[in-house]
């Protein structure tokens, strides 16, 4: 079997679900560029853990992990089959790397997951599993933990990286949904397309440093790590450089970038 890319993508407001923007509609479409996943690992940035769990339901939950949208997000179930044997895979593959790994018997599927899959795969029949970022363990980690998934590519499994090229929540409140975006959002993102596509690993790795308006852009970096998990599972001879899939705007402050690897 042909490996499967690594994707990293943005998954915006929760109300992406609803919102009628471009990047909606390039989410909507990937089921037509991809090859059909026997399974999905979200890595998400809504579920952060001191340490890699991995979630070992077979029928995950629907996590409405947001507060203050329109009703209409709040009625959105996403009855997708869990993926308990592949969770037990990615416990294997993480402690065989020496990076350590948990299943978490119960955790369902929070909307950094479950809103772009329901674009993706509205039927909800692909099984899926999540996997959590370690905030505090940065970049490097990240990496680490990518390259030691990445021979699920060649099995058939989707590593669907999900959270934010930017992500200034304070922001949030004060543009349209279809405003012209913050100049400190453009800035990161051209940024990020230089550094991605010219494959400048060490670069992207040292973003809070390197990047303009870093501090800005992501005043946490839990929606930024997950690029480094889909950099990292994209890598099958060093790391190459990312394809800029999608380049859009929502809110004036979420850059809506979204990359593949390998």
């Amino acid at each position: 079997m042909d490996a499967l890319p690594s994707l990293f993508i943005t998954h915006g407001s929760p109300g992406l679900g609803l919102d009628d923007c471009p990047a909606r509609d390039f989410i909507a479409g990937l089921n037509g560029l991809l090859p059909r996943p026997r399974a999905v690992l979200c890595v998400s940035a809504h579920w952060e853990r001191p340490r890699p769990a991995v979630s070992g339901a077979e029928a995950p939950e629907t996590i409405h992990d947001f507060f203050g949208f329109p009703e209409a997000l709040y009625q959105m179930r996403y009855p997708a089959p869990g993926a308990p044997e592949l969770a037990a895979r990615v416990k294997g593959l993480l402690d065989d790397a020496g990076i350590g790994c948990e299943v978490h018997p119960r955790r369902g599927l929070d909307h950094g997951a479950w809103v772009p899959l329901k674009l993706v795969w509205p039927e909800a029949d692909i099984p899926v599993t999540q996997l959590s970022v370690q905030t505090a363990l940065g970049p490097e980690h990240h990496l680490a933990l990518g390259r030691a998934l990445a021979p699920l590519r060649r099995e058939g499994v989707l590593v669907l990286a999900s959270g934010s090229a930017t992500h200034n929540l304070r922001d949030f409140h004060k543009y349209a949904l279809d405003a012209a975006p913050a100049d400190y959002a453009v800035a990161f993102a051209a940024w990020l397309d230089d550094v991605v596509t010219r494959g400048d690993v060490a670069t992207l790795a040292d973003w809070q440093r390197r990047a303009p308006e870093a501090e800005h852009n992501h005043p946490s970096p839990e929606h930024f790590l997950p690029i480094f998990a889909a950099l990292g599972a994209g890598a099958d001879n060093g790391h190459g450089p990312g394809r800029r899939l999608h380049a859009s705007y929502t809110y004036g402050v979420f850059y809506m970038g979204a990359y593949a690897f390998g």
